[in-house]
Formats: structure tokens, sequence, C-alpha cells
């Protein structure tokens, strides 16, 4: 049971890494980054409970709050017009005028 687990999280974590290289937009790939990150959480606590270590428990509380703080720093920093703004072809040249 615990093997079909560890296969099912792993499957998961290849298809957000799959979401994250292909994803067409930057919340896209920005969810695909939290989905690895969660089921990363899941993979610690399940390898903790499989070895009988409960102090993994804490590892995985540890990189969720990681994992939670640098999304949202993420999201924060991509709200703002510099990360969004594309330059086109017309600004270019406009200012190097």
């Amino acid at each position: 049971m615990l093997i079909a687990a560890t296969l099912a999280i792993f499957v998961t974590m290849i298809l957000a890494i799959f979401r994250g290289i292909v994803g067409p937009t930057l919340y896209d790939r920005i969810l695909a980054v939290n989905m690895f990150g969660t089921k990363t959480v899941l993979l610690i606590s399940l390898l903790g409970f499989v070895m009988g270590r409960p102090e993994f428990l804490d590892i995985a509380i540890v990189y969720a709050l990681i994992n939670f703080i640098s999304v949202i720093g993420v999201l924060r920093y991509s709200d703002t017009n510099q990360f969004k703004h594309t330059p086109d072809e017309n600004e270019s040249v406009e200012k190097e005028l």
C-alpha cells in the first residue's frame, strides 16, 4: 500500500515538472512549482512514516512553510508591471532616438 502511494506521489511530481516546463502562462508554472513542493512534503512525510523517523515530519513542516512563503513572494513579484512588461520593437527604437 505504501509503495503504491509513493509511486503515485512520484507520478504527480513528474506531471508537475512537465506542467512547469510546458505551462503556457507564468501562473501555470508557479502553480506547478507549488504543487511540486506540496508533493515533496507528502513524500517526506511518507518516508518518515515508513522509516519510523517522526522527526521527518518537522522537516516536512519547515519545507511546507518555505514553499508557501516562496510562492507568495514570487506571486507578489510577478504582480509588478516590471515583471510583466515586455518591450516591443517601437519602444526600443524610441529609446534609442
